[in-house]
């Protein structure tokens, strides 16, 4: 049915960042059934991702955070940077009390679980194009501990590290070496070996074999969920 140009102007633009071309047809099909949203973009990368928002200035981006060649965390910081008239979020099979807040930080306007996308997709993307944040419940109970004061202890273990970090020690987890890792994250070997001497520290872990194994058994962790 073709759309009136009231219609038209009514309905918002989004544009889907995932590396699973059938993760992002499903996700398509359910957005596209919603009145009033509808996908206009694919990517496959952070890199392609960035492109589209560019060219297409969509209203959202929903963003998978593990892309084959960055961290969906810095893709939303890209975004805020550059496109800030896009919204961005967060769609991700990832534990959302490891790496909600971080969504947040990023600039994201709501991180949603993959696990939930039939359910809370829809509704989430409602929620953040109208100036709205969506998280869980529980997330949200959370958050306001944090910030009435409930929760001051300060943070260590996992929660502790900062995004970089955490990106670092899944690349250590999947085997990738230092200089891969410069590459791939444009930094120095050297800031990379900064960056694991910080990850052992606030693991309180001694030696470099211990956070291999670490990170080895976090990344299965993840891959389970």
């Amino acid at each position: 049915m073709q759309r009136t140009r009231t219609s038209e102007k009514s309905v918002k633009r989004v544009i889907l960042v995932d590396d699973h071309p059938i993760m992002r047809h499903g996700l398509a099909q359910l957005i596209r059934a919603e009145d009033g949203l509808d996908v206009i973009g694919e990517a496959g990368n952070a890199r392609e991702g960035l492109e589209v928002v560019g060219k297409l200035k969509p209203d959202l981006a929903v963003i998978d955070l593990t892309l084959p060649d960055k961290n969906g965390l810095e893709l939303v910081k890209d975004i805020r940077a550059m496109h800030a008239a896009t919204q961005c979020l967060v769609l991700s099979m990832h534990d959302e009390t490891m790496y909600g807040e971080r969504a947040l930080r990023a600039g994201a306007r709501g991180y949603v679980m993959k696990e939930e996308a039939a359910d809370q997709l829809v509704t989430a993307i409602h929620k953040v194009l109208g100036g709205g944040l969506y998280v869980s419940e529980s997330l949200n109970a959370r958050m306001l501990e944090q910030v009435t004061g409930a929760a001051r202890s300060k943070a260590t273990g996992m929660d502790s590290l900062t995004d970089r970090e955490l990106e670092i020690l899944t690349m250590i987890g999947k085997g990738v070496a230092t200089k891969l890792i410069a590459a791939q994250l444009s930094i120095s070997a050297r800031t990379v070996e900064a960056h694991r001497a910080h990850i052992k520290e606030k693991l309180s872990m001694t030696d470099g074999a211990a956070l291999v194994r670490y990170a080895v058994q976090w990344v299965e962790s993840q891959a389970k969920l």
